[in-house]
C-alpha cells in the first residue's frame, strides 16, 4: 500500500484536519473535540497532536511499533486504534484509565508523548481567544480539565464503524458480500481457533485482560496489568483489543512485535514456539491449536472482512 504525503502529513489526516477547519466554529462538543484532537497546541513543543499517533488512515492507530512523541521520543507500547470504543470498559493496554475522558487526557501529560502538564494545556486554551469562545459557546464555561477530556472523548465516540463486509453479511443477511473463505474463517474463529473466547460482541472484545504468552521476564519484560494492580495473577496480562479494521492497524500486540496478520495467526497456533518460556500464559493457549494451512488462510480472510468500507482500498 502506498501512502500519499502532503508536506509530511498523510493525505487522509490532511483531509480530516481540513474538514475540521472549514466550519467557522464547532456547534457541539464532538466538533470541538475533533479540533482539539488534530491541534498540536496540546503538546509541549506544539508539534504533536493526538492525530500524530492516532492516524485516520490507519483506523486512528499508528503504523509504527511505537509512536514518536515530542523531541522524537519513542513510546513504550503500540498505539491502539481510537475507533469503536463505545463498548470498552477500560483503556490503555494495562487498563489504567477507567473512562475514555481519563484516557483522552493522559497522552497530553505523558513525557514520551505530548509532555505538557494538563494545567498548562488548559491555560493555553483559556488564553486562546478562539478556544475560549468555543468552550463558552458549547459548555457555557471557560476551558477546564474535565471539559477538555469530555470534548476529546466525545469526538472519539463518533469514530464507530459498522459498514464492513462482515457486517453486511451477518447483520444485513447479504452473503454476496463475503467469500466462502470468509465464511469458513468465521467457523475457525468460533471453533478450532478459539478466538471467540476472548473476542466477542459488536467490537469483538470481551473487555478482559489476558496473558497470551508475551512475557518471559527477560527480553519480553513488560508486565502489563500487573504494574497497575500488583496482583501476581495479572503478570503479563494486557487488554484484549477489538478487531474491527484490524487489517490496517499493523503492527500488532502491545509491543508491535508482529508485522502481519499471518504472523499473529502463526503465533496463536503455537505460542510456545515463538516464546518458549512465557510466564503465566493463559490456559486457553496451553496446547498448540494445530490449525491447518487452509484454516489459517480462512481465518485471515475473516479478519480482513472486518474492515470498514472507508478503508477497503488500503487492504488490496
Amino acid at each position: 500500500m502506498k501512502t500519499v504525503i502532503i508536506s509530511g502529513i498523510s493525505l487522509l489526516t490532511f483531509l480530516f484536519m481540513n474538514a475540521s477547519n472549514k466550519s467557522e466554529e464547532p456547534v457541539n462538543k464532538e466538533d470541538l473535540g475533533k479540533l482539539l484532537f488534530f491541534d498540536p497546541i496540546l503538546s509541549a513543543t506544539k508539534t504533536i497532536s493526538c492525530a500524530s499517533c492516532h492516524k485516520p488512515e490507519f483506523a486512528f492507530a499508528d503504523n509504527r511499533a511505537v509512536s514518536i512523541g515530542v523531541n522524537n521520543r519513542k513510546g513504550t507500547r503500540n498505539t491502539p486504534s481510537a475507533m469503536n470504543l463505545r463498548s470498552h470498559e477500560a483503556f490503555f493496554w494495562d487498563g489504567r484509565a477507567a473512562t475514555l475522558q481519563e484516557q483522552a487526557l493522559a497522552p497530553i501529560e505523558n513525557p514520551s508523548e505530548m509532555n505538557l502538564p494538563i494545567d498548562i494545556a488548559v491555560g493555553r486554551l483559556q488564553n486562546n481567544r478562539r478556544y475560549n469562545n468555543y468552550f463558552r459557546l458549547i459548555f457555557n464555561s471557560r476551558p477546564t480539565k474535565a471539559l477538555l477530556g469530555e470534548a476529546i472523548a466525545s469526538f472519539e465516540l463518533t469514530l464507530e464503524t459498522t459498514d464492513s463486509p462482515f457486517d453486511n453479511w451477518k447483520y444485513y443477511d447479504d452473503s454476496t458480500k463475503v467469500s466462502e473463505a470468509v465464511r469458513r474463517g468465521f467457523e475457525v474463529f468460533n471453533g478450532n481457533g478459539k478466538c471467540v473466547k476472548c473476542h466477542f460482541g459488536s467490537d469483538l472484545t470481551q473487555n478482559e485482560f489476558r496473558n497470551i504468552g508475551l512475557f518471559n521476564g527477560r527480553q519480553l519484560n513488560d508486565s502489563g496489568r500487573y504494574a497497575i494492580t500488583k496482583n501476581r495473577g495479572d503478570i503479563g496480562k494486557f487488554k484484549t483489543p477489538g478487531l474491527r479494521n484490524i487489517a490496517i492497524t499493523a503492527p500488532y500486540m502491545h509491543n508491535g512485535m508482529f508485522k502481519t496478520l499471518k504472523e499473529v495467526i502463526d503465533f496463536y497456533d503455537n505460542p510456545a514456539r515463538k516464546v518458549p518460556r512465557a510466564i503465566n500464559r493463559d490456559t486457553i493457549l496451553t496446547k498448540p491449536l494445530g490449525l491447518t494451512r487452509r484454516e489459517k488462510e480462512d481465518l485471515e480472510a475473516f479478519l480482513l472482512s472486518l474492515t470498514d468500507k472507508q478503508f477497503l482500498k488500503q487492504t488490496k
